[in-house]
């Protein structure tokens, strides 16, 4: 608020520092249902965007990833996106993101719980920046087509304080694919494997 310098590229600085200058807001909603004896269904969606004032840039640890244990387990963390790019890149990260993931937990034995789960959301990019790719950004509600779909199995240990995971995650709808996007890598070998502590939601 009170610096007035900025430097060759135009960022506002403080103590020759560029300042990141955004706003940020993350919307999120859970529920939970019991279906039958020791049985649950969980829905999770979650929608959060990013803006940046003054011509600044959003720090990587703030942007959006899409992938990994707690997120669309199909895919590895960054792995996927933004919209329908693959580029092969290790950090793939946005500006826009939208996540919704079902889960059907059930008993097997003890403690050991069984998972069936539906994973879907992508991130995208809003920031206006000329050099981000067309395939990557938010134009419109049309950018919803590269929502990307991954189901899979799992198996929870309850030990009461917190819950082992043990997840196998199947690309079923790969947004950046040419031709026929469903099912396409849909087995063991593309197939991700997570391990997380706590529920997925």
């Amino acid at each position: 608020m009170f610096s007035k310098d900025y430097n060759a590229n135009g960022k506002k600085t403080f103590l020759k520092i560029p300042l990141a200058q955004y706003f940020k807001t993350d919307l999120e909603y859970k529920q939970f249902w019991d279906v039958g004896l020791n049985s649950v269904f969980g829905f999770r969606t979650f929608l959060g965007a990013i803006l940046t004032y003054d011509n600044s840039d959003i720090p990587f640890t703030r942007s959006y990833f899409a992938g990994g244990s707690n997120d669309i387990r199909a895919w590895q963390t960054y792995e996927l996106g933004p919209g329908s790019r693959n580029s092969g890149l290790e950090f793939n990260v946005g500006s826009l993101k939208f996540l919704s993931s079902a889960e059907y937990r059930f008993n097997l034995i003890g403690s050991f719980k069984g998972a069936l789960f539906v994973d879907a959301g992508n991130i995208w990019d809003i920031s206006d920046a000329e050099f981000v790719d067309e395939d990557a950004k938010f134009n419109s509600l049309s950018s919803l087509k590269d929502i990307a779909i991954g189901s899979g199995m799992g198996v929870r240990y309850d030990l009461n304080f917190f819950v082992l995971r043990f997840d196998v995650g199947f690309k079923t709808y790969e947004p950046y694919l040419e031709g026929g996007k469903w099912f396409k890598n849909y087995n063991f070998a593309s197939a991700v494997y997570n391990i997380g502590i706590n529920y997925p939601f």
